[in-house]
């Protein structure tokens, strides 16, 4: 059995539901299933947190990363990151920004080193990051740059179904018109690579959906299908990776059509995350391929409106940890 380090989870915006669902979820690891993991953060707040949800959760403090697998039985691992600012949930301050990036970069680092499993990130607010100066789009974009300037693909996974946007957050008018062969190429390759390397299929089996109703009916209600998507599936074929379509994406998703392939590629956002979160909303989980590190994250947002009310729903960190540990054994299984 391939032994994983412990997962690094990040605090995410200390003012969302990033402190409530990590110690919801540390206290139903055994029932979960849940690798050893520890949270960067600040242990003054996450108490304070645990007071006002009324959680029985100790929160203990660790020097290194080595230390949360003892102490993960007896109570929640918290690498030290002091806050600069006082946190009160659903009120968000800029002055805390740069630790939510400091955390991020710091479980980078330790995974990287091979001091930690995997990166588990809780959410974080773009406008709040933005507000202090970040510069990229999102987790994504900034995880890319850690990692030395990388390509990063966006996969939603859930038990049922894992689906890659081509595109992502663009309008339908900007998604259309940015739909490349090359693109479509590029991600079909980054997403075959991702399941060998990160849930161990030996020989992936990629759908490649259409863009229009019915697949465009042979151009009568459109060319993409014919002009753009095709030629990608043929090179990706050309390439030996088992990719087959466009496939009209109504009749991509029930039971019977996804026991064909082991990832699917839809040309726009929508295309994609409707049905993963039809089939499974509150565990659906954000994998990022093309790193050269494991990293998931909870599929939604911080949810300022019921920040440290106790009712957040934990499911999807929960979801993303036990396939962050899955992954990660699986990426040390087909490296040795």
């Amino acid at each position: 059995m391939t032994t994983v380090p412990p997962l690094a989870l990040t605090m995410g915006e200390p003012a969302g539901i990033g402190g409530d669902i990590t110690l919801k979820a540390w206290g139903r690891r055994a029932g979960a299933g849940l690798p050893p993991f520890f949270v960067i953060d600040d242990p003054a707040r996450l108490r304070a947190l645990a007071g006002r949800l009324g959680l029985t959760v100790p929160v203990c403090p660790i020097a290194a990363p080595e230390e949360a697998v003892e102490a993960f039985p007896h109570g929640l691992p918290v690498l030290p990151l002091a806050l600069p600012a006082a946190v009160e949930p659903g009120r968000p301050d800029a002055a805390n920004a740069p630790a939510v990036l400091e955390a991020i970069a710091w479980a980078v680092r330790l995974t990287t080193e091979g001091r930690a499993g995997a990166v588990v990130t809780n959410p974080i607010n773009k406008a709040v990051l933005k507000a202090a100066g970040f510069a990229h789009p999102g987790h994504t974009e900034f995880l890319a740059e850690l990692a030395g300037g990388v390509t990063p693909v966006m996969m939603l996974a859930c038990p049922g179904l894992r689906v890659v946007p081509v595109t992502i957050h663009l309008s339908l008018r900007e998604a259309v018109e940015s739909l490349r062969t090359e693109t479509i190429v590029e991600i079909g390759r980054l997403t075959a690579a991702g399941l060998r390397d990160n849930f161990a299929i030996a020989r992936p089996r990629l759908a490649v959906a259409a863009l229009n109703p019915h697949a465009g009916e042979g151009g009568v209600m459109g060319r993409e299908e014919i002009d753009v998507i095709a030629p990608a599936v043929a090179a990706l074929r050309a390439e030996g990776i088992d990719a087959f379509g466009p496939a009209p994406t109504d009749t991509l998703f029930h039971a019977a059509a996804r026991a064909r392939y082991d990832a699917a590629l839809c040309m726009t956002h929508d295309h994609a995350l409707i049905p993963l979160k039809t089939i499974d909303f509150a565990g659906g989980v954000n994998v990022t391929l093309g790193l050269p590190f494991v990293r998931t994250s909870p599929d939604h947002g911080t949810a300022f409106d019921i920040a440290g009310t106790g009712t957040a729903d934990d499911a999807s960190l929960v979801a993303a940890l036990r396939m962050a540990g899955e992954m990660a054994a699986a990426r040390r299984s087909t490296a040795s």
